[in-house]
């Protein structure tokens, strides 16, 4: 196979990779004993898997989740209680920064480890400002928050990025609307807020008047809608969010979930074809708006902890950043406690234990050598198994090939430099090698190669 870079022919400028901190960040974040294998304190550790370009993976986005407060009332109790969240909001209209103290210090420590950009998302509206004060619904397709309350909702977020931002945290965006379509009920067990396309719409002016009226705000940009599938209503809540100039403005692009899950009517399962036809509409409607991908997990049952899900997640950042163009990439949940393919590094409670998984180090091969401000390229091959990324910043041009099939694949590159190779296949986790004096690599089976010339 021979690989082709056009660096002539260029599309997006890549602001980074990330991932969420929601439920298990309060967990972690108590955990400062230490680990055994790396000598350091474990949720340091764990940080600095995830956020360290030396130690880690080199994530640069941090999603925190401010909660409704179902943790403070109890009003709601779901199925597993670590979905329950704190929020900083008294009834009194009052804040109270000691809650959320374990998640706030994991933040802490990402940012520490190389965490970039703290993105503050809400799943809901703190309780005291919903329709039945609690952080979920009690009725399908009923938004929770009343008109009346946008101005108090969007205020109370402002408030939240001017406290952090004073504690030295880098806080670029708020997201105030994620998944606004699905039903969110208590049953289904978490917090969340349904809103329509206008909802959207009226609560986004809200909360572009809130940043206005604060200097101290001026570089926060807004993230939205967040919809929970690429397949439905994303061009209809794309066309609310971007009604109003003044909030097409502040959002800095748009902000998709590209989840396709499986149903029972082939045609409505290509992912790939949704893809192009959303990409397809940007590019009529909202010309040069980037499009960011703000959630993605492989929403698989039990832990996979190998290669399998792994190639499943790396051919997903392929066809993201390849079709729809995206700017940015944030997985879901950066951690998990249950037996479902959500998180890159699972926890055990009862031991405080973590396990790494092969999804963490494919996530690698994007997010510690492609580097903020690169511009993906034009890269072609005569292999039509294997699927190809380039990027190009200065004088560093970085290849990601993807090779899901059962058999070796030799490669030929362009150039007869020194050049730095990173794999991730069943025996290998991000391993580093200097390749001098050949053009020729060979890509072993179900692998993930990271080129940087």
């Amino acid at each position: 196979m021979r690989l082709h870079i056009d660096q002539s022919a260029q599309y997006q400028e890549i602001e980074g990779f990330g991932a969420s901190g929601a439920w298990w960040a309060q967990v972690v974040g108590k955990w400062d004993h230490i680990d055994e294998k790396s000598g350091k304190p474990a949720n340091e550790r764990i940080a600095e898997l995830l956020y360290s370009k030396e130690n880690g993976i080199g994530l640069t986005i941090y999603r925190y989740n401010l909660g409704g407060g179902s943790k403070n009332s109890g009003s709601s109790i779901f199925s597993n209680k670590n979905r329950m969240a704190e929020s900083f909001l008294l009834d009194d209209g009052t804040y109270d920064w000691t809650r959320d103290e374990a998640a706030v210090k994991m933040m802490k420590l990402s940012v520490a480890a190389g965490a970039e950009s703290v993105i503050l998302f809400s799943n809901s509206p703190p309780e005291p400002y919903t329709k039945n004060h609690k952080s979920c619904l009690d009725k399908p397709w009923r938004t929770n928050l009343p008109r009346k309350n946008e101005a108090a909702f969007a205020k109370y977020l402002c408030d939240c990025a001017e406290h952090f931002l004073g504690e030295s945290i880098p806080v670029k965006y708020i997201s105030p609307v994620n998944e606004p379509l699905w039903i969110w009920t208590e049953k289904n067990g978490q917090e969340g807020c349904h809103y329509t396309p206008y909802g959207v719409y009226s609560l986004l002016k809200e909360c572009e008047k809130s940043l206005a009226e604060r200097k101290a705000l001026d570089e926060i940009k807004l993230s939205a809608c967040e919809n929970g599938d690429i397949r439905w209503f994303n061009k209809t809540y794309t066309l609310a969010l971007l009604l109003n100039k003044k909030v097409r403005e502040r959002c800095d692009g748009i902000d998709v979930h590209s989840y396709c899950l499986p149903i029972p009517l082939k045609f409505l399962n290509n992912r790939k074809g949704f893809l192009k036809r959303y990409r397809k509409f940007l590019d009529i409607f909202f010309p040069g708006v980037p499009v960011k991908m703000s959630e993605w997990c492989h929403m698989n049952g039990g832990r996979d902890k190998g290669m399998d899900s792994a190639l499943v997640t790396a051919k997903t950042m392929y066809e993201d950043i390849s079709i729809l163009g995206v700017t940015s990439w944030q997985h879901w949940i950066a951690v998990s406690e249950v037996n479902y393919c959500d998180g890159l590094i699972y926890i055990n409670e009862d031991d405080k234990t973590f396990e790494l998984t092969k999804r963490l180090f494919v996530t690698g091969n994007f997010s510690k050598y492609i580097p903020s401000g690169a511009k993906r390229v034009k890269i072609t091959c005569d292999e039509q198994g294997v699927l190809p990324l380039a990027f190009i910043k200065d004088k560093k041009t970085v290849v990601i090939l993807i090779n899901p099939t059962n058999s070796p694949v030799s490669v030929s590159t362009d150039e007869d430099t020194e050049y730095l190779t990173a794999v991730t296949d069943e025996e290998k986790d991000l391993e580093e090698k200097i390749i001098r004096g050949t053009t020729e690599i060979t890509l072993s089976k179900r692998s993930v190669t990271t080129l940087v010339f």
